[in-house]
């Protein structure tokens, strides 16, 4: 059995070779020695036409013109190439009359060219088939350009061709070579041929036609296809190899041409051979020595390599020969190991390994004999101890142990007797010096020759101690001003909130957040923000002392919570003494800073019953006040809450509503105040709610203007009026359309283009459309807006300054952007009758408005007498319930149009223009 052992090993080596696919790397890799032994010129048959980076530079980007392609097949067929070969894709159509050159071009080639056709993996596991237009196919032979690429990513067998669609195509190689058949499998390139070797010539260089390079071309097969890098179409090759896709079918096209298809001999030459090697190794393995029998292993391996070698070489046959030099490597180990004694060697092995590892490792490593005495002290014991092994080897164990204080007794190696081997503990130990540290310990144990023994492997977590307690601090608390952070903050609000809920207390949660704080910033620098910040972070403390915690929770945002157990004082009189410690300045370095904070307070158990919810309204609280004035207190109430998510749902809601088409534009009439004649109208929206029925403005645009749906809804208005009055345009009604401008709009992007763009999609007459916007628009970016306004108004739209008179700056306004009109709010048009000074106003203002070459409008007229007064004043135009309310556009038509008054508004309009 002995003798039989080393075969059966090889056998089951074999095996497992075999079924892991191991043997194919080496397989591969001594074929591809012999490739780079048998290297040898690719001849001048075969020519590549470079797509490289010289033609790229001349000609430009990628991909060119097909008119091109045309100019190089004249110039080959000047050249008198025997086959033209493409290796560019003619799938997709380029420009028509480029495709007319090359088709011409084709036909005039007289079926000598071949066009690529390709296979491409497409999404869910499909497959695209490529093909060139079925106009170049009529003239061109179609080939196959794909190949195979192998598990260790490089390319090795070639098809002779495929089917594509069900039709079989041979491929590129095969076609260039003059040799393809559907019954012949795919063959082994011959990579000794050297792939640099090919004679190139740049494609810019034959379209040049120089009659030199001309001259080089006859009678040879050329393949035009990318060579430059930025194209991409690189293949690995053997012996590390990178080659172009016209290279390598190039090279397949070589192989084919001087029979070198190669291929792989069968397995039963290689099953042949392993008998023969196993048959002689079983009648040697007894009767020759070690050293001969090793011989003879090498001399078959170097036999079977040349045998290899030289069949490669004469014929096209690549000798498998993988297993063969596994076997013969398996034979020599089983041979070594047949020489030395196994048990042996192991055991010495074992003991040299131990004592390597052992001196080795950077963790203390601690033995001991049954005795608890210790018998191996590793130099990673004495860095941690400060002992050497002279002193320790023969102590007991227990000396390096030290009394723990909360456990009140030293650890002892007798208490690992409850542990299992590989558990770690911790214990206190004792340094040389007399420092006592933690450290962390494995005990395992095993029965000796001597009896029960025990080893420890021990590591100073001192360090590591410190720092999870470092980490721990920094997770807890504010880095900047050592408060605790928003973490903390809420794990100690959960615990007071479980005490109150037991007691039948109240838990109070004020949210502070300090006013202009980024002015300090601005001006001063963050280092001196950051100095102000732990100031009040030190104010805060002292006025809380003890009585609660206070948390920094973000830049300028300190949070307090504190039990109302045993204190009557209000959660409002609390805020305010805390706001008032502030009116003292706080020091921050040499500068003195005053502070003032505004507060949001949350009341367990009303304003939330989790420590996370008093956190949300408590912000919620400090948000109201701090929109309500500067320095402001503001306790949340559930009411809070309910508007923020009415508005919250109205947002959804609109969202909807722009998505369902639920929006309508009404329109108001606009009446000439001296003729009564119809001029023109405002575009005001509606929303036709599903529920609560017909909306106006007011109920739903002050969410729309502070919400993401402003733009679109804005843009949508703007295309629908300009819609309108387009289509009143078309039926003889020249009426001026007024649409309100949304601030996003000019946030958003370019607002002249986009009216531009409107009106071109409509159709409208510029001066038809008028865009009224209000003073928070100008506000935005007065430069900005300045300039967007001067481009309408080039487009020949009119801008008209709506609500004048409720801004503070209005008057200013006139003077800096080109407005062309204004309308007086119907504030001060409501009581013109009864009140002098609002008389006043209006007279000056139509006064102004006349001097500057402005139009006036007045809004808001409901009586035939404020309309008459206005009328006197020089107002000409004006709009209000007197005339109409806003109207559908079937009321407004049915109501303000007809003949007579569409002649009117033409008359009227032009009079006002």
């Amino acid at each position: 059995m002995k003798h039989i052992r080393p075969h059966l090993l090889v056998a089951a080596v074999l095996l497992v070779v075999l079924a892991s696919g191991w043997h194919n790397g080496l397989r591969n890799a001594l074929a591809d020695l012999r490739f780079a032994w048998l290297s040898q010129p690719a001849g001048n048959d075969i020519v590549v036409i470079a797509i490289d980076a010289p033609s790229i530079e001349k000609i430009g980007v990628w991909p060119w013109p097909r008119r091109l392609h045309a100019e190089l097949l004249s110039q080959l067929e000047r050249a008198g190439v025997s086959d033209i070969v493409f290796d560019v894709d003619f799938s997709t159509p380029s420009d028509p009359e480029s495709d007319r050159l090359f088709l011409d071009a084709l036909e005039r080639a007289g079926g000598s060219v071949v066009l690529p056709s390709f296979k491409q993996p497409g999404p869910d596991g499909t497959t695209f088939f490529n093909r060139p237009l079925t106009a170049f196919r009529a003239h061109a032979w179609s080939a196959v350009v794909n190949v195979a690429i192998e598990q260790d990513g490089l390319v090795r067998r070639y098809p002779f061709g495929q089917k594509l669609d069900g039709e079989f195509l041979p491929s590129m190689g095969a076609v260039l070579a003059g040799q393809h058949d559907d019954k012949r499998g795919p063959f082994l390139i011959d990579f000794s041929i050297h792939h640099q070797s090919f004679p190139r010539i740049s494609f810019v260089d034959v379209l040049g036609g120089s009659q030199a390079t001309l001259d080089r071309l006859k009678d040879k097969k050329v393949i035009i296809g990318g060579t430059a890098l930025e194209l991409g179409d690189r293949f690995s090759i053997p012996n590390g190899g990178i080659v172009s896709g016209p290279v390598l079918q190039a090279l397949a096209a070589a192989s084919i041409l001087r029979g070198r298809a190669l291929h792989w001999t069968s397995a039963t030459t290689t099953l042949i051979g392993l008998v023969a090697l196993m048959a002689t190794m079983i009648l040697l393995w007894q009767r020759r020595s070690a050293a001969t029998r090793v011989a003879v292993l090498a001399a078959v391996a170097v036999a079977v390599e040349v045998s290899a070698y030289l069949l490669q070489m004469w014929f096209p046959l690549v000798l498998d020969t993988a297993l063969l030099h596994v076997a013969v490597i398996v034979y020599i180990a089983a041979i070594g190991l047949d020489e030395i004694g196994v048990r042996d060697l192991l055991g010495r092995i074992a003991e040299n390994r131990f004592q390597r590892i052992a001196m080795s490792l950077g963790d203390g490593l601690v033995c001991t004999d049954s005795n608890y005495l210790i018998s191996v002290w590793n130099p990673g014991a004495t860095t941690i101890f400060g002992h050497g092994p002279e002193e320790m080897v023969g102590r007991p164990f227990d000396t390096i142990c030290a009394a723990n204080a909360e456990a009140g007794r030293s650890f002892s190696i007798r208490d690992a007797q409850a542990f299992r081997t590989g558990q770690v503990i911790e214990f206190d130990a004792r340094r040389r010096d007399g420092e006592i540290f933690p450290v962390e310990a494995s005990f395992s144990r095993w029965q000796g020759a001597d009896g029960l023994q025990h080893g420890v492997i021990l590591r100073d977590i001192s360090v590591r101690k410190r720092e999870a307690e470092k980490t721990r601090y920094l997770a807890e608390h504010d880095a900047l001003t050592g408060l605790a952070n928003r973490y903390t903050l809420e794990a100690r609000l959960a615990s007071m909130i479980v005490a109150a809920e037991a007691s039948g207390t109240e838990v109070v949660l004020l949210i502070i957040g300090l006013d202009g704080f980024q002015h300090i910033n601005g001006l001063l620098g963050h280092s001196n923000g950051d100095l102000v910040l732990r100031a009040i972070s030190d104010r805060l403390t002292s006025e809380i002392g003890n009585a609660g915690m206070v948390a920094r929770l973000s830049g300028d945002e300190f949070a307090i919570a504190l039990s109302r157990a045993g204190t009557a004082e209000s959660v409002e009189h609390l805020a305010r003494r805390i706001a008032s410690s502030f009116e003292t300045p706080v020091m921050a370095g040499s500068r003195s800073h005053r502070v003032r904070v505004s507060t949001g307070a949350a009341v367990y158990p009303g304003g939330g019953s989790r420590a996370d919810e008093l956190l949300s309204n408590g912000h919620i609280a400090l948000c109201r006040a701090k929109a309500s004035k500067r320095g402001g207190f503001v306790l949340f109430e559930a009411g809070i809450r309910q508007e923020i998510e009415r508005r919250l749902t109205l947002e959804t809601e609109l969202a909807l509503a722009a998505e369902r088409g639920e929006f309508e534009l009404f329109y108001q009439p606009q009446v000439h105040l001296g003729t009564g004649g119809l001029i023109g109208a405002e575009a005001l929206i509606r929303w036709n709610h599903p529920v609560r029925g017909l909306l106006a403005p007011g109920e739903f645009m002050p969410v729309v203007n502070t919400s993401s749906i402003s733009e679109p809804i804005a843009a949508w208005v703007l295309e629908t009026a300009c819609r309108q009055a387009r289509a009143w345009e078309q039926a003889g009604h020249l009426l001026r359309v007024g649409v309100n401008l949304s601030p996003s709009q000019l946030h958003s992007g370019d607002l002249a283009r986009s009216v531009a763009a409107v009106l071109a999609v409509t159709g409208l007459t510029p001066s038809l459309l008028e865009l009224e916007v209000t003073e928070d628009i100008l506000l935005l970016d007065e430069k900005s807006v300045l300039k967007t306004f001067q481009r309408i108004q080039e487009l020949g739209v009119r801008i008209v300054f709506d609500d004048f008179g409720t801004g503070y700056a209005s008057l200013s306004y006139l003077k800096k952007f080109p407005l062309d009109g204004l309308k007086i709010d119907r504030s001060f048009v409501f009581n013109l009758l009864t009140d002098s000074d609002d008389a006043a106003i209006v007279s000056s203002t139509i006064s102004l408005s006349r001097q500057l070459g402005l139009s006036v409008i007045a809004e808001g007229i409901e009586t035939l007498a404020t309309a008459d007064l206005l009328a006197k004043m020089g107002c000409e135009e004006g709009q209000g319930y007197v005339f109409a309310r806003p109207l559908p556009v079937s009321e407004f038509e049915s109501q303000f149009r007809s003949p007579a008054a569409a002649r009117r508004d033409k008359r009227e309009l032009s009079g006002t223009a």
